[in-house]
């Protein structure tokens, strides 16, 4: 029975071929492509107030030199959003409750920030590792701390959309099993879960927002002590 409730987790295939390619390239065809007309459509019109309040909140604490991320950061966000959402859909699969996935995200967008702190302004770059006026026996730990905390960046993405999308994806799974079995045998308490399955439900489809957002929004914090 364990086992079950997991299998929701496990990447399906179809004929031997894995589906999570489908469902990445889905996100992409949901969106409206822009148009050259003097009136939108009010799907469009919502789209691109919705994309630029997001990319001036996000780029408003970088300079000029982090304003080149703009497209990247902003088609991440409304990438992980789609499948973080479409993932809430009954007989769907969400592909990022794969660490895999999140990890390939999360891996060379940090290491890229990384580098460009490295190669355009290494002396500020490497001062985080030791802050002024640091005592001198405290710089062989610190060094080891910041060092471990920097390596640690990427992980600590991943990990932190995988976990927060899985469980909330198993305790609606949980809740939804015990109300199947209670309907039949206790009606007002199969009723008594059904409403908390549905709050439930509007909290997962808060947390697949919030934690797109997050995702972003760190990645941006890294970018802005490298630019």
């Amino acid at each position: 029975m364990n086992l079950s409730f997991f299998d929701q987790f496990l990447s399906p295939s179809l004929l031997g071929m894995p589906l999570i390619t489908l469902a990445i390239m889905t996100p992409w065809l949901m969106f409206p492509s822009p148009s050259n007309r003097w009136l939108n459509s009010r799907l469009l019109t919502l789209q691109t107030w919705f994309v630029n309040r997001f990319t001036y909140q996000l780029m408003q604490p970088l300079n000029f030199n982090g304003h080149k991320w703009a497209s990247i950061l902003t088609a991440l966000m409304l990438f992980l959003i789609t499948l973080n959402l479409l993932g809430l859909l009954p007989y769907t699969f969400t592909p990022t409750t794969q660490l895999s996935l999140n990890m390939a995200f999360a891996l060379p967008l940090w290491l890229t920030t990384v580098l460009i702190g490295m190669l355009n302004q290494p002396t500020i770059a490497l001062s985080h590792f030791l802050p002024e006026g640091t005592p001198i026996l405290l710089v062989p730990i610190l060094i080891i701390i910041e060092t471990v905390s920097l390596f640690i960046r990427p992980l600590a993405l991943g990990v932190r959309l995988t976990a927060n999308l899985t469980a909330g994806h198993l305790l609606m799974q949980l809740i939804a099993t015990a109300t199947f079995i209670l309907i039949s045998i206790l009606p007002s308490i199969a009723f008594l879960t059904s409403l908390i399955l549905f709050l439930l439900t509007i909290l997962e489809v808060a947390v697949a927002l919030i934690q797109a957002y997050v995702f972003v929004l760190l990645l941006s914090l890294y970018l802005q002590e490298n630019v």
